[in-house]
Parts: C-alpha cells; sequence; structure tokens
C-alpha cells in the first residue's frame, strides 16, 4: 500500500463515528482502492480494514467512515491506497488481502459524551498559498502557523474538539489579475498542493476539522462580480470544493449502508458537542443581489437558522458565517452583512424578541482578528459577541484590518425600538494569527496566537447562566 496522496483530514467526528478524506492516485485501468484500519490505543490486534474504490470521478478520493467507536476514546489508525492484482476485486474482498500497511500510524480522539464538559476549538480563516505555474511560491509561509497549533494542541487542556476553518482556504484566484485558474484541473491542483503541505496534512490528520469556503474559493467578491462566463468557473469551483472540503463535513448525510451519501443538497450544516451547538452558514453561494429580496443567506437557510436559535436547547450557539456580521467596515462593505441590512436586522431581532443568550457570531474574511459586544439601547437583556479571527496567512499584497479600518463610534442599527451600539473587548490584531476558544460553564476564553504560537491577546466572554 502506498500513503494517501492527500490526507488522510479527520472530518465530523462524534461520540461514535468519524468521517476520513484521502486521495490515492490513478493506475490506468487498473481498480484503485483505499483503506483504513484503526484500534483502540493500548489495543494489541488491528481491526480488517474499511475499504473504498477510488474513481477518477471524485479526483481518486473518498469519505471513510469508522462506525461503532467509544466516545471520549483515543484511537490510532493507518490509511493508503493501493491497485490488486486481480481486476475483480471488490471492497469485501480486498480485506482478506494480506496488505502491506504504509508506516505512518495517526491518532484521533472520539468526543466525550458528557453533556458539560469543557470543550474547545481553534479557528481560523484566509490561508494564502500564491501558486505559480502549478507550484506553490515560498510554500512554508502559508504552512507553518499549523505547526504552531498543533503544538498547541498537544498539551492544550482541555482537549481540542475541533479545528474551523471559516472560509478561504485556496485562493483560487490568487493570481486573478494575470492568469486566474478557471479550469478544472488547475483548481484540483490547487487543493492538492494546499492541503498536502507538511504541518497542515499532519493537523488534519488527527484534529476534526470542519470547513465552509468564501469568496476565494471561486473568485473575489464573488457574485457580485459575476460575469457571464463564470458559469463555467463556479461548477468546476464547486465541484472541487465539494470534493476536499464539504465531503468529509456533516453537511452529507450517512446512508443505510452507514457511508456518505454521494447527492448534497446544501453547504450550510449543523454539528454539537454536548451542550455546545455550531450552525455553519453558508453566507457565500446563496446569495440574492435583488433590489426586491436582497439577502446573503437564502430563504430555507434563515429559516432553518431561526429555528435552530429558537428551539434548540444548547446552553451555547456558535454561528459561523465566513463574512463579518458586525462591526461594519468605512469601506468595501459590501461583501459582508452590511450590504444585507434587512436580514441582519431580523436575526437580531429574532434572538432578541426570544431571549436567547450565549449566542456567539464566528468570522473571518477582513484580515485582522476581533472580538465585539452588541447590546440594545432598550433591552438590557440583549447580549451576543462576535469573534473574528483572520487571516493564517496573509498575501503581501493584501493590507491587514485596523481598528481604523471599522465604524466603532455609531450604532449598528438604530430602529423605532431601540438602538444596536457594539463595542470591542480587545483589540484589532492586525497580523497573521489563529485564535483558540475554551468553554467552559461560565465563560468561553478566547486566545489569539500569531504564527510562532507566541500569545497576542486573552478575552473572556461571561456566559448567562440564565
Amino acid at each position: 500500500m502506498f500513503k494517501p496522496t492527500v490526507g488522510p483530514i479527520v472530518g465530523h467526528t462524534t461520540t461514535h463515528h468519524a468521517r476520513i478524506f484521502l486521495r490515492g492516485a490513478s493506475q490506468k485501468n487498473s481498480l484503485v482502492f483505499a483503506g483504513i484500519r484503526y484500534r483502540r490505543i493500548g489495543d494489541v490486534y488491528w481491526n480488517k480494514g474499511v475499504f473504498t474504490q477510488l474513481t477518477a470521478l471524485r479526483d481518486m478520493s473518498d469519505v471513510i467512515v469508522l462506525h461503532d467507536l467509544v466516545a471520549d476514546t483515543e484511537y490510532e489508525y493507518q490509511a493508503g491506497w493501493f491497485s490488486p492484482m486481480n481486476p475483480v476485486h471488490t471492497v469485501v474482498t480486498v480485506q482478506e488481502l494480506p496488505l502491506q500497511w504504509p508506516r505512518d500510524i495517526y491518532r484521533l480522539r472520539t468526543q466525550s459524551s458528557q453533556t458539560t464538559t469543557p470543550r474547545a476549538y481553534v479557528v481560523g480563516s484566509c490561508r494564502y498559498l500564491r501558486m505559480t505555474a502549478g507550484r506553490p511560491a515560498a510554500p512554508h509561509l502559508g504552512d507553518r502557523i499549523f505547526a504552531s497549533i498543533a503544538s498547541l494542541a498537544q498539551n492544550a487542556t482541555p482537549p481540542i474538539n475541533a479545528m474551523l476553518m471559516t472560509g478561504d482556504q485556496v485562493y483560487v484566484d490568487d493570481l486573478n489579475f494575470i492568469a486566474p485558474d478557471r479550469e478544472y484541473q488547475e483548481i484540483l491542483a490547487k487543493y492538492r498542493t494546499a492541503f498536502s503541505q507538511q504541518h497542515i496534512a499532519r493537523l488534519m490528520s488527527g484534529m476534526p476539522t470542519y470547513m465552509i469556503l468564501d469568496d476565494h474559493e471561486i473568485e473575489d467578491n464573488w457574485p457580485a462580480n459575476k460575469n457571464s462566463a463564470d458559469d463555467h468557473l463556479y461548477k468546476n469551483a464547486m465541484n472541487a470544493y465539494e470534493l476536499y472540503q464539504a465531503s468529509h463535513s456533516p453537511a452529507h448525510e450517512l446512508n443505510t449502508q452507514g457511508q456518505t451519501s454521494p447527492s448534497l443538497k446544501k453547504y450550510w450544516y449543523q454539528f454539537a458537542n454536548g451542550d455546545i451547538e455550531w450552525f455553519v452558514t453558508d453566507s457565500r453561494t446563496r446569495r440574492n443581489l435583488s433590489d426586491t429580496d436582497r439577502r446573503i443567506l437564502d430563504t430555507d437557510q434563515e429559516q432553518a437558522l431561526c429555528d435552530w436559535l429558537i428551539h434548540s436547547p444548547a446552553r451555547v450557539k456558535f454561528v459561523v458565517t465566513s463574512v463579518m456580521f458586525y462591526p461594519d467596515r468605512k469601506r468595501l462593505g459590501d461583501d459582508a452583512w452590511q450590504a444585507f441590512p434587512e436580514q441582519r436586522l431580523r436575526l437580531l431581532e429574532t434572538i432578541r424578541t426570544h431571549g436567547i443568550k450565549n449566542v456567539i457570531f464566528i468570522s473571518g474574511d477582513v484580515h485582522g482578528s476581533l472580538i465585539s459586544r452588541l447590546t440594545h439601547s432598550e433591552d438590557p437583556h440583549f447580549e451576543v459577541h462576535t469573534i473574528v479571527s483572520s487571516p493564517l496567512c496573509n498575501s503581501k499584497l493584501l493590507p491587514y484590518a485596523k481598528a481604523s479600518t471599522f465604524i466603532l463610534d455609531q450604532p449598528l442599527v438604530q430602529t423605532a425600538a431601540g438602538d444596536y451600539r457594539h463595542e470591542l473587548t480587545g483589540k484589532v490584531i492586525s497580523q497573521d494569527n489563529f485564535a483558540h476558544l475554551t468553554v467552559d460553564t461560565e465563560q468561553i476564553h478566547v486566545r489569539y496566537h500569531d504564527r510562532d504560537g507566541n500569545l497576542l491577546q486573552s478575552t473572556r466572554i461571561a456566559l448567562n447562566q440564565g
């Protein structure tokens, strides 16, 4: 067997199952299979292995689901791919082959079944890895921050439950002004390179990683900049996104065989860790820019989000939106929620009028990080927060956001029922960084670290206990 050419990437992981993405390579007209075998730490024997057949239709990649796992338990696993001599093998018969597994051993931990156990997450976005003629330019610059995340995770208490990558995991349009990538194979090559760099590959092989796209997975400021020739680009970009980012997410339901369903109806999804729940929105591909029904989330998604906010019993509710919910920018704000004020106000009013507590918006996009508290002038019980983490790796061509980037001296929204007012609860961070979130019974502790792992800022958000 050979090592995966991309992966393994641990995706959605619960108390009892884990989804793992991996890619092999084409072998002309021969069958190609990928497999994973695993065991609990301390056990002597591996299981027989779980296998899948790889095809060119999925760029020789697939997601293998491990079932019947035990909660809050560490497992080790091996992963690889091969092409058997016999052309009539199936995913069942290859289990009996005397395979020579690759030496690399990876580890993953299932989620705890204890409801109130403290949880921890890493959040980041905007990882710029410039590609020139199909090769990364100075790839260590776009990869080194993941070594720092891995180092932090080795000693973190509580352990890191997941990494949330909230947009611009790749820059399909990194050379948009010279030679933009538009063809399917060009975009696939960008994903393969971005996800197979040394440190990010090692990190994602053991830490559950949840992803959602932003504009650079397609092109800058999509769909506002869309032209009549961009349908071809969009199809290719989204096919690649579905393979490399959405495939191992909860957006895919499991079929009756316990594998991820090949059909994908939407990119937004939900997942839970005990009494903490996440709603990861698709704030990019479902936009309506018409004057009559302008919205950043489509109708079904907005309704699902509101229903979840109102009816979910979760103690803490994280809402991921790749572009900033607030505060607004002084310039270039037409790509974020600032340009969709009616829908934003509907969500805020839903939270306020239903008395929903401990709602936290998680965003990226702006190449700057900050934490901000939102209150209401006439409703002392209303409070939401936003945590912004960006970028993981900036380009020298793009500026960092600063405090002066944002409108901070006036209410976010003024209505007849009162004003929504916001304030920063820390400084704006204008350098490469990631956020480390720890959630316990009383607070969310947000620590920002630079690309070398050094602590930049520490802020606590008190949780409502009512």
